[in-house]
């Protein structure tokens, strides 16, 4: 959604690099850039007004003027400012005293509200938590039955006693679902409630009793995150007609410019909470400002990462992939491991989005886009085509094997042993990390560089030449470096003196024999 902002800012932060002082000037023209990206991303204007001033302000003082890499200061203002709009410090959720909390979802229709309550359902589930989702959007076709399907798929409990399309009232099942929690020990409501296609008077006053039933103890108004500009008027007549504690932005994952999400928190003054980033139920997560100034910026998001990572890896299994890796130089590590890391890698989320976390990565984003997912169930679908001992073994897989297991998966022969090959690359760099001898110049860190015998080894060659005690020999020895330095930086391209190529250059005895 931000990615033509980000492309913007990182054209204008590029133009900074490398310059030594920021004038005045550079400082005006960097704003005017700044200015003209995030109008274009459909950011309010009081938002953009009040977003350059305190950017300007704080570029042409002494935090700038004294900094020893100016550009860099720049950017982490305009970073900081970003956090500072997009609501500040993460909000999280309000609990109850005494069970069950409360949470009404609010918003115009099709703003994502049912599938959202799934969403938000699972998400709660998740934390440890036993959500009820309850229908009190009466009016919307099926809405009541899209409800119970969502929750069925997100495997949490519904109350939804009217069949809705027009028959019940909202205001009594939203009542009755309170008690109704209480007696099956539900700890929180999500109340569901009825939008329209634009703001109107009964709407408004819906909502208002549904809220004033229930007491919520957070209501939330979802909001369509590609609907622009109108998403911030709508936000402002819910806040002034009903009230609300929080934002969730629906569609984050479309192709829409995105600048409402910039210009919802500052406007509305009220935080961003949750924020839905895809058609799955598990495409939703907490919203994090400093997170997302950080996507925006191009600078990836590793913590989303971790957190990702951590709640799908086991720490019992990673140790004892480390282990197979370590033993025998990764010859226990077989294709059913490599099957098991990759299904693991693929329950994260789609591959692209991991990628885009990472820092660095806005530069490869036409490369990410083009990545295709199925790669990943071809692979899968090679290996499950192996039998139990070619996937011990990849070594016996001779070419009649590679036409049987290509036949078996649907693929070409080629894709076979290209599969193997890279298996045997991969497995042979994994061991050398988890050995401890990755990345070169990285000694005594896990799979950065070696352990104590390769430290030592390091520490040896970079001793180099010894000198002598003797205070008259090494003097003799600096003098001849010195002329030695001084006859290189006389030579030419090739270290042969300047002037006539090869004019009094002699071979040195031991070579002579060799040119005949």
């Amino acid at each position: 959604m931000f990615d033509t902002l980000s492309d913007r800012l990182a054209a204008t932060f590029k133009n900074l690099r490398g310059k030594g002082r920021l004038s005045e000037a550079d400082i005006d023209a960097t704003a005017r850039e700044i200015r003209i990206a995030l109008l274009e991303a459909d950011v309010a204007l009081p938002v953009v007004r009040a977003f350059i001033k305190q950017v300007k302000e704080r570029a042409l003082g002494a935090e700038v003027s004294q900094a020893l890499n100016p550009a860099q200061q720049v950017i982490k203002i305009v970073n900081e400012e970003l956090i500072g709009i997009l609501g500040g410090e993460t909000r999280r959720l309000r609990f109850a005293k005494t069970a069950p909390t409360v949470i009404m979802l609010a918003g115009l229709q099709g703003a994502g509200k049912t599938t959202l309550a799934g969403k938000l359902g699972l998400w709660l589930k998740g934390q440890g938590h036993s959500p009820l989702l309850v229908a009190c959007d009466l009016q919307r076709p099926n809405a009541v039955n899209q409800l119970s399907v969502v929750a069925e798929r997100a495997g949490v409990g519904v109350y939804a006693p009217e069949p809705g399309n027009g028959v019940g009232d909202p205001v009594q099942v939203a009542k009755d679902s309170i008690e109704y929690a209480r007696t099956k020990q539900y700890d929180i409501v999500i109340v569901d409630t009825a939008g329209r296609l634009g703001i109107d008077q009964e709407l408004m006053q819906q909502a208002a009793d549904i809220r004033d039933a229930v007491s919520p103890d957070e209501v939330l108004f979802v909001v369509d995150a590609m609907i622009g500009q109108d998403a911030v008027n709508t936000a402002e007549a819910f806040r002034d007609g009903v009230g609300f504690d929080g934002v969730v932005l629906s569609k984050l994952d479309g192709d829409a410019r995105g600048g409402a999400a910039l210009s919802i928190a500052h406007v509305t003054g009220r935080q961003i909470m949750f924020a839905s980033n895809g058609e799955k139920l598990d495409d939703f997560d907490a919203f994090h400002p400093d997170r997302m100034a950080s996507r925006i910026l191009g600078m990836g998001d590793m913590l989303s990462l971790i957190e990702k990572a951590e709640q799908t890896f086991s720490q019992e299994e990673a140790a004892k992939m480390a282990s197979k890796l370590a033993s025998s130089k990764g010859k226990d590590f077989t294709l059913d491991d490599f099957l098991a890391q990759m299904e693991q890698v693929r329950k994260m989320g789609s591959i692209s989005k991991l990628l885009g976390m990472l820092p660095g990565m806005a530069q490869m984003k036409e490369q990410i886009n083009n990545i295709d997912e199925r790669d990943v169930d071809r692979t899968a679908a090679i290996i499950k085509s192996m039998t139990p001992g070619e996937r011990q073994d990849p070594t016996i897989i001779n070419g009649s094997r590679r036409a049987r297991i290509a036949r078996g998966s649907g693929v070409d022969v080629s894709a076979v042993k290209s599969l193997v090959e890279r298996f045997f690359e991969a497995r042979k760099m994994m061991s050398r990390m988890a050995q401890g001898g990755g990345m070169p110049g990285m000694p005594g860190i896990p799979g950065m560089g070696g352990g104590p015998g390769r430290q030592k080894k390091q520490v040896k060659q970079a001793k180099g030449k010894r000198k002598s005690g003797n205070p008259m020999k090494r003097k003799a020895e600096e003098q001849a470096a010195a002329a030695r330095r001084e006859q290189a930086q006389q030579g030419g391209a090739f270290g042969l003196p300047n002037g006539e190529p090869g004019k009094d250059f002699e071979l040195p005895d031991e070579f002579k024999k060799f040119m005949g």
